[in-house]
């Protein structure tokens, strides 16, 4: 997978040269394999960037400005949309690549795989084990969520300290119960 970025070699505005800058500096920082394209002396490299920039992600005008960033053909976002990425910690995420093992973005995806699957033995996970396990025990995860919160709203209730003394007038009626039935089977 090649990261494009398409830039103005000879662009006048100084906001546009310093938003070329950053994202460049930032992806060789990241040692991320990307690929200039200069759309200032190819027409082509021009043409090519102004036509696959979604509709939705071009300015009013019409006219893409760069920084434009392109995972191989899929289109990735501008500088803003790169800059919150970069703000989020999920560039590689925002470029459509695996982030590298170690990195704070693996550890977030990570953490969020664990967060939504459990924790994994050994650092791997066998997906088809778990959709397996899960028509087994015919529940979902609609199923899991409800009995969760049924399972949380119980801990509240027995947690609720205000509830102590009806639990032992509720105790002491059990207790008095059985001593009433061991006095009529005495009789």
């Amino acid at each position: 997978m090649v990261i494009k970025v398409f830039l103005a070699s000879s662009s006048g505005s100084t906001a546009i040269k310093k938003k070329q800058q950053d994202v460049l500096g930032f992806l060789e920082a990241l040692k991320v394999d990307y690929a200039p394209l200069d759309i200032a002396c190819n027409e082509d490299n021009r043409m090519w960037m102004r036509e696959n920039v979604p509709v939705e992600k071009k300015p009013t005008n019409g006219i893409p400005l760069p920084p434009q960033i392109f995972n191989e053909e899929s289109y990735c976002g501008d500088y803003e949309t790169f800059f919150d990425a970069k703000e989020d910690n999920a560039v590689f995420a925002f470029l459509g690549l695996p982030p590298p093992p170690g990195s704070k973005e693996a550890k977030e995806a990570e953490k969020a795989f664990i967060l939504e699957n459990g924790p994994v033995e050994n650092g791997t996970v066998e997906i088809e084990t778990v959709e397996s396990e899960t028509v087994e025990n015919g529940t979902d995860d609609a199923e899991d969520e409800e009995n969760l919160e049924a399972e949380e709203v119980e801990e509240e209730i027995l947690d609720d300290d205000s509830l102590a003394p009806v639990k032992q007038e509720e105790a002491q009626e059990e207790v008095e119960d059985e001593e009433a039935k061991q006095e009529e089977e005495d009789e």
